[in-house]
């Protein structure tokens, strides 16, 4: 079974779990609209590359931990799309939760998500349970606070916020908790695997703030600028687009080289490399310098020469 396929599969038996007749139908369809059909996956698929990469020797405990990452970011997506914060109607080109079935039902749909998310965890756990609560110890901290995804969107509710500190608690948090519960939940050490989901999650919020201003949000399948509208902190506003993409490109590297040796490395820096090309496509690396350069160039013919003096 390939890795999207598993990811899918682990996924709908999950879903699955609180589904009943008598439970409230529309909040049920709710959730389901905030996962499927999903975007890149790409948390469960690091995920599930490290477990493998560590072996893989509780594949029931890895999906688990894929899942409940997953589901994780659905429900903050869900929660990112209402109208107290980013107010977007779409969302992976669809309406999103609260656009669909009201803000009521978003705000509940979010909220199970979460809960669907560790309960998953804990049914997954009868084979290895002391691996189990390291995973478990490993996710909760990615999302909750002091410095995880809930963390970094309350910083958008604070006055001021260092940027590389919501980066890394918004994005970073649960990238850097999906290698280490994959590794954790094949019986090898988490915090070996944490500094390639800290880079690779870093990378991926810079990605976002370049996307906000140079995708098509048809393609995108979510509004545009909404950084400039909302006054979030971004990369691109702070350190101008060139400076973003050299940044990024920097990140990646990192990334790259913080795969720690295993027989899945080479797939997993491929894995690194080919996301870091569909985030920022090579055109736009094109694109974003040759702006700069003309940008440049006009800057300094309108610049004033200095007076010369006779002698």
């Amino acid at each position: 079974m390939d890795t999207m396929t598993r990811i899918e599969h682990a996924l709908r038996a999950a879903m699955a779990i609180g589904e009943a007749p008598g439970a409230p139908p529309r909040l049920a369809a709710a959730m389901r609209h905030a996962v499927f059909p999903g975007g890149a996956r790409i948390r469960p698929q690091l995920c599930l590359a490290v477990a493998r990469g560590c072996g893989d020797s509780d594949p029931a405990l890895a999906d688990a931990a894929a899942v409940s990452i997953e589901l994780l970011h659905c429900a903050s997506l869900v929660h990112d799309d209402l109208p107290c914060f980013d107010d977007a109607p779409t969302r992976r080109g669809l309406p999103s939760v609260h656009s669909a079935y009201g803000e009521r039902l978003a705000v509940l749909a979010g909220d199970a998500l979460i809960v669907r998310a560790f309960q998953t965890l804990g049914l997954a756990g009868a084979r290895s349970p002391l691996r189990m609560v390291r995973v478990m110890g490993t996710i909760g901290p990615g999302v909750g606070m002091p410095f995880g995804i809930v963390a970094g969107q309350a910083w958008e509710c604070e006055p001021r916020v260092a940027l590389s500190d919501y980066q890394r608690a918004k994005t970073g948090a649960l990238f850097a908790a999906a290698t280490a519960a994959g590794a954790e939940a094949a019986g090898a050490d988490g915090d070996a695997w944490r500094a390639l989901g800290e880079w690779l999650g870093e990378a991926y919020q810079v990605a976002d703030d370049i996307r906000d201003v140079m995708a098509d949000p048809a393609v995108l399948g979510k509004p545009i600028g909404r950084d400039v509208a909302l006054g979030r902190p971004s990369s691109a506003i702070e350190q101008g687009l060139l400076g973003a993409l050299e940044h990024f490109d920097r990140l990646v590297a990192c990334a790259i080289e913080a795969v720690p040796p295993c027989r899945g490395s080479a797939q997993l820096r491929e894995l690194v490399r080919m996301e870091s090309e569909r985030l920022v496509p090579k055109a736009w690396s094109v694109q974003i310098t040759r702006d700069h350069a003309v940008a440049t160039h006009k800057a300094a013919v309108r610049r004033p020469s200095a007076p010369t003096t006779a002698p």
